[in-house]
């Protein structure tokens, strides 16, 4: 596959990925679930989610049924990194932990008038970075990442971010949401992104059962997600979990469009 490495984010379109654990849905009866879900389809499991979990059927009628409502609440719902290339999102994904987007797209503005192509970031020092980075918080260990990242994208890959996950899970500094960023966002591959949201909502829901683990929620959520909606249905979880489904106050379910799928009010 050709690889696109400078991104207009409102032209992707979603392509298989054989690297990707989508033969999880797959080997599922996917052909039950190419119709979205009508009124008639409403999950009325509720002894079930009292006793437990839903099984893996009714977890993939209640997932389009989430699917299909935060459509409709955040149609535009996309990456709040600001980039436009993939690897500027590969700096941005790694600056974001433990630190807000906003601040992210304000630092890297510095960084890129200074370093504006991966030839030039891959051959500053580390604390050069590091002087630019640190309102992000972890600078000494961003800057390191960054840099060894990108002298390996220039010496290895000719400047080229790799499209292939495996490969970008080797990269420095990322990890398996970092690499399904950058699948999905850049080259519209299947991608699933378990950040704190992700992870957070899920459960609530009812989707997952009490998992924490990033990559175990991932792995299951691989099991009920269509792999061409995973990508879009983390980015309206952040949209969602941001505005109505709170973390540090009490989630505003009287506004929540999922109120009466949510196991939380069943």
């Amino acid at each position: 596959m050709k690889k696109t490495q400078t991104t207009n984010k409102k032209e992707k379109t979603i392509k298989n990925d054989k690297s990707s654990p989508t033969k999880n849905y797959e080997n599922n009866s996917t052909k039950n679930h190419k119709s979205s879900p009508t009124k008639n389809d409403k999950i009325n499991s509720t002894k079930n989610r009292e006793n437990g979990s839903l099984n893996i059927d009714e977890k993939r009628k209640l997932a389009l049924a989430i699917i299909n409502r935060l459509k409709e609440a955040y149609p535009d719902a996309d990456c709040t990194l600001d980039y436009d290339s993939a690897w500027k999102l590969l700096v941005s994904v790694r600056l974001a932990a433990q630190c807000t987007d906003a601040r992210v797209n304000v630092v890297v503005k510095d960084l890129y008038a200074k370093y504006p192509d991966i030839a030039s970031l891959a051959a500053a020092d580390v604390s050069a970075i590091e002087d630019i980075v640190k309102p992000c918080g972890l600078g000494h260990s961003k800057a390191r990442d960054i840099s060894a990242c990108m002298k390996r994208i220039h010496e290895e890959f000719h400047d080229q971010v790799p499209d292939d996950f495996d490969t970008l899970l080797s990269l420095p500094g990322v990890g398996r949401k970092s690499a399904n960023l950058i699948m999905g966002d850049v080259f519209g591959k299947p991608a699933i992104v378990t950040d704190t949201h992700c992870i957070r909502l899920t459960n609530r829901m009812g989707l997952i059962d009490n998992i924490k683990d990033p990559k175990k929620v991932e792995m299951e959520l691989w099991k009920i997600i269509p792999p061409e909606e995973g990508n879009s249905f983390c980015h309206r979880l952040v949209c969602h979990g941001r505005d109505i489904c709170t973390a540090r106050t009490k989630p505003h379910c009287e506004e929540c469009v999922l109120v009466d799928l949510c196991a939380k009010n069943v």
